[in-house]
């Protein structure tokens, strides 16, 4: 029979043709990985130089009896430089001081600070401390060590032997990057972190969610299960239908317009933020509220009609919590989409630099996009992992947020 070779044959053409797009999308997928996680675990990881720092009180310009504020008047700066100084025997002229200066990172004097000012009974003592090494001895450090990596830093031949030499003296190590996680935004990338962004961002998705569950849920509510069938709701469905479609600039935009040049709310806050981005998500969790609702059988419903329940008492005992996981899923879903959104944020001012986690609503503030396209635009080669780095942790943060999404579907069918 022909015809059923035929039709055997194209079946089995659709698929292989089905297996073969999987595996094209899969292939791009793993590409895209590993590009990332080869380019951005770097950024977890930090060099570290260990030098001997004098702090006897002749040394470091205290009396015996000191009190913190005279500790924290200490020039920490002029001590890591002296134990700098002494861990190379030789007679530097200026230059060549300030080149072995460069070997530390820019933040060390700080670390210092905060050693010291935590442990005071350091004062008086030659202490050892293990301090972050600069961007470029960090890159040096992690690239294999070769003539090709040299050349990509800003490393000198002084620096270099210099480099060696500590490394030869055991005092040059690889750590884990606890500021990449902990710090905020800073123009040395060697204390870059960012904490600061999630701050912010979890400030915006704040606001974004409470806004567009209670709006977003209600709306779909009302349309669905109240509203009369006219020409009025079928404008509406068909304008959220269209917003859905709408480029993210374009909400960035109303928002500059309406929050900041109409109702003057302060610029770069994480409270406009959420703001824009719940205008943005609102059309993702209508229509998928929608489509809950009506996957509930209307069996549902007449038989609740049936003892006597009112509309109100239907719709919301019976309707929405067996619509509920559907409904939590396009919030989930319109939230991940916000996380990863850069352009109604950059609209709003939120993309100015910011170098300490805000505190509330109201304060200026980053996000985690914003953060990955301002370090990909540094020309600072140190930000490139860094850059990567921030896509791994958004990219954990939207695989939690899905994972409890599965979670929270899985608990409301039962």
């Amino acid at each position: 029979m022909p015809g059923v070779v035929d039709r055997h044959r194209g079946e089995e053409r659709f698929r292989r043709l089905g297996l073969a797009a999987i595996a094209i999308s899969m292939s791009f997928l793993a590409f895209f990985l590993v590009s990332i996680i080869g380019t951005g675990y770097g950024a977890f990881i930090q060099t570290a130089i260990k030098i001997d720092v004098d702090l006897t009180y002749q040394e470091v310009g205290l009396e015996e009896t000191f009190t913190p504020e005279d500790l924290a008047g200490v020039s920490y700066r002029s001590a890591v430089r002296s134990a700098m100084r002494t861990l190379i025997p030789e007679d530097l002229g200026r230059r060549e001081s300030r080149a072995l200066y460069g070997l530390i990172g820019a933040g060390a004097e700080f670390e210092l600070r905060d050693i010291v000012l935590a442990q005071p009974e350091l004062v008086g003592t030659i202490t050892s401390f293990w301090l972050t090494a600069s961007d470029d001895v960090d890159l040096y450090n992690k690239s294999g060590l070769t003539e090709a990596s040299a050349q990509q830093t800003r490393l000198t031949d002084k620096q270099i032997e210099w480099y060696s030499a500590l490394k030869t003296d055991d005092r040059i190590v690889k750590r884990f990057n606890w500021t990449f996680l902990t710090g905020s935004d800073s123009r040395d990338p060697e204390v870059a972190g960012v904490w600061g962004a999630m701050v912010g961002s979890f400030f915006a998705l704040g606001v974004c969610l409470l806004l567009s569950c209670f709006v977003g849920v209600l709306t779909a509510v009302y349309l669905e299960e109240f509203a009369a069938r006219n020409r009025w709701t079928q404008f509406l469905e068909i304008n959220i239908n269209n917003l859905a479609a709408v480029p993210s600039i374009t909400f960035g935009l109303l928002g500059l317009a309406i929050f900041l040049g109409f109702f003057g709310l302060p610029r770069s806050a994480s409270l406009v933020g959420g703001m824009v981005l719940a205008l943005m998500t609102l059309p993702t969790v209508i229509i998928s509220s929608r489509v809950a609702l009506q996957a509930v059988a209307p069996s549902i419903r007449e038989a609740a009609f049936g003892i006597g329940a009112s509309r109100v008492q239907t719709v919301f005992h019976h309707v929405v919590p067996l619509a509920l996981p559907g409904i939590l899923t396009g919030i989930i879903i319109g939230m991940a989409r916000a996380l990863g959104e850069t352009a109604p944020l950059l609209m709003i001012g939120m993309v100015a630099f910011i170098a300490d986690p805000p505190t509330n609503l109201t304060q200026p503030a980053s996000a985690l996009p914003v953060q990955v396209y301002l370090w990909a635009d540094s020309p600072e080669r140190a930000f490139a992992e860094k850059t990567a780095g921030a896509i791994l942790v958004l990219l954990v943060f939207l695989l939690m947020m899905n994972l409890f999404a599965v979670i929270l579907r899985r608990k409301f069918e039962k």
